[in-house]
């Protein structure tokens, strides 16, 4: 089975594409994967053979950054400044999946940029899977607004809500699915989300959003695409030339003890190979630190972010690892600054975990049995704050006027005894066998060769006459 992999966006949209690719490569399968341009060479190093695809991730990010809209309380302008950057890039990248797509057998997709990758589907006769990080097919059990009266929201108003943005994803990028080739006629309306071309595969816990798995029956769930500590044990951290990393992973095929005092939450997990023994050392050699880190999100003025993570820290009595490249690393008594962690290694050490929202961190603390405060910026992060908020694992707030007063109130919040309860509770059962049952998901609905071989001959035929 050949298979194009199209994972669009920053480098935690790429993460899972690259899990999924070394998954579907060991299974013997023809992979190639299209990322951002700045990380094919982070999907290249780890095995997974890649090519370029759309725009630098790093220079939508920075659209973001600048756009005023995206930190307006008005939804209607959030909306907006969200389509007009799905808009941009669009045609760039159509051509670029355009132009790799012939001879594979299906598309997957990520959440960025899917209406691209379905197009292109579309245009080759093939069927398209989207993984979905978060649901955003219409229902009534995910509040359409992330708010306090949100949660208020009737379950149908919901469902058209839901509709709603679908069909203004859908106007919004209409002129730029025009001006793409034509599709080939085709019997059935291959890659048109609904259609038998197309499956939206629900890569989260839906325990998580009670009762939507009634509601979307016809999609399959395989839960969070996270790496996989006996296979993946690579691919946290992504090195980087920089002052210092901690360096610190989890040893492939070890055991799932470790010794005493080695973790935290009453959640053992899998042994801990060190490289920077100075971190390590600093981790364990006091109370469980607070873990801050912002992924790939922009971080304006960053000696102000450290400061006030910093004063909530000392205010609770709480070290704090403070995570990102954004920031000047050093280990003192009370503050640890890196560049970047395994979070499965280092988040179970943890006593509450600081974080942008992203899927992938929220799934990396879930999974640690950790509470989160979710400081929110954009896109799907609202939607995972309020409801790991909404079920007692974590806090929420926007990171946008985010104080150490705030902060500090968060952090009391989510340390109580009956938080970090629930937050070990639901760790405990947390599957990690998202990769897998995903990769399943997409070789059953690969067509077999024999109808390729056909389709092909076909099309070849009808080319020469």
């Amino acid at each position: 089975m050949k298979v194009l992999l199209a994972f669009a966006g920053s480098r935690g949209d790429a993460q899972p594409g690259v899990l999924l690719g070394r998954e579907l490569l060991g299974r013997g399968h023809d992979v190639t994967l299209a990322v951002s341009p700045n990380l094919v060479e982070f999907a290249s190093r780890h095995g997974v053979p890649a090519v370029p695809y759309g725009l630098d991730s790093d220079e939508l990010l920075r659209a973001q950054r600048d756009d005023q809209r995206f930190r307006q309380l008005n939804p209607v302008q959030r909306v907006r400044a969200v389509l007009d950057l799905q808009r941009r890039g669009f045609g760039e990248s159509a051509r670029d999946l355009l132009a790799v797509t012939r001879g594979h057998d299906i598309v997957v997709t990520g959440m960025a940029c899917e209406e691209v990758a379905v197009e292109v589907a579309r245009h080759h006769d093939i069927p398209v899977a989207a993984v979905h990080f978060f649901p955003i097919r219409p229902n009534r059990s995910v509040p359409v607004v992330a708010s306090g009266w949100g949660q208020r929201i009737p379950g149908p108003l919901n469902r058209l809500g839901w509709r709603a943005l679908t069909a203004a994803r859908a106007r919004a990028l209409a002129s730029e699915v025009a001006a793409l080739p034509a599709a080939p006629a085709s019997s059935d309306p291959v890659g048109v989300p609904g259609a038998p071309g197309y499956t939206a595969i629900q890569a989260y816990d839906p325990e998580l959003f009670p009762g939507l798995a009634n509601e979307l029956r016809d999609s399959p769930f395989t839960g969070f695409p996270v790496p996989d500590a006996t296979q993946y044990p690579d691919v946290e951290p992504e090195p980087v030339a920089f002052r210092r990393t901690a360096v610190i992973g989890v040893v492939p095929g070890a055991s799932t003890g470790v010794s005493a005092g080695h973790h935290r939450n009453g959640l053992a997990h899998p042994a801990i190979q060190v490289y920077d023994s100075e971190l390590f050392e600093w981790l364990i050699a006091g109370p469980a630190p607070v873990y801050a880190g912002f992924g790939s999100m922009p971080v304006a003025d960053p000696v102000a972010v450290e400061a006030m993570v910093r004063e909530a820290g000392r205010r609770l009595g709480l070290r704090v690892l403070l995570v990102g490249t954004m920031f000047r690393g050093r280990i003192g008594a009370e503050l640890a600054v890196v560049d970047q962690v395994d979070h499965r290694a280092v988040l179970p050490l943890c006593a509450a975990a600081v974080h942008h929202g992203g899927a992938g961190t929220t799934a990396a603390a879930l999974r640690a049995g950790v509470p989160s405060v979710i400081c929110l910026v954009q896109a799907d992060q609202p939607y995972w704050g309020r409801q790991v908020e909404s079920l007692g694992l974590g806090a929420t707030a926007p990171f946008a006027g985010l104080t150490a007063n705030r902060l500090e109130r968060s952090l009391i919040r989510v340390t109580e005894p009956d938080v970090r309860l629930r937050a070990a509770a639901y760790g405990a059962r947390f599957r990690d066998d998202g990769v897998r049952r995903a990769a399943e998901v997409v070789e059953s609905l690969a067509p077999d060769a024999a109808a390729r071989d056909a389709a092909e001959l076909s099309a070849a035929t009808i080319g020469g006459v």
